[in-house]
């Protein structure tokens, strides 16, 4: 189980596969691959924001039946709890998909300095 930080899903997305490093690409091609739900809600303020060019569904629903990409159903109560924890960033995105990763004691894809910092099971 790997979860999938928000640029991730925007690079794969738009096949911009030159950004992965060669263990990314392995990793992507052999674990099961997940978003927290916030991922569609920070997707969604990028393309209001128009720093994307497609919305959230366009770019989920792509994916899923691309890359076989899950979003994980688990309530938002634990996952807020364990958030709510994570004082080594003030992005509430970050810290919801960290987590969320971390709920699941999954590791986490992103290339965010910080989240690499701190969570230790996140990897570029």
């Amino acid at each position: 189980m790997l979860f999938l930080d928000t640029h991730v899903i925007v690079w794969l997305y738009q096949k911009e596969l030159d950004r992965f490093t060669a263990k990314a690409l392995n990793i992507l091609e052999d674990e099961s691959l997940y978003i927290s739900p916030s991922v569609l809600l920070e997707l969604e303020y990028l393309y209001e924001i128009k720093r994307i060019s497609e919305n959230s569904k366009t770019i989920i629903d792509y994916l899923t039946g691309r890359i076989g990409l899950e979003t994980d159903p688990v309530s938002f109560l634990p996952i807020a709890e364990r958030a709510r924890t994570m004082k080594w960033t003030r992005d509430p995105f970050d810290r919801i998909i960290a987590a969320q990763a971390d709920f699941h004691d999954a590791g986490l894809l992103s290339k965010d300095r910080i989240i690499l910092k701190y969570y230790s099971k996140a990897f570029w």
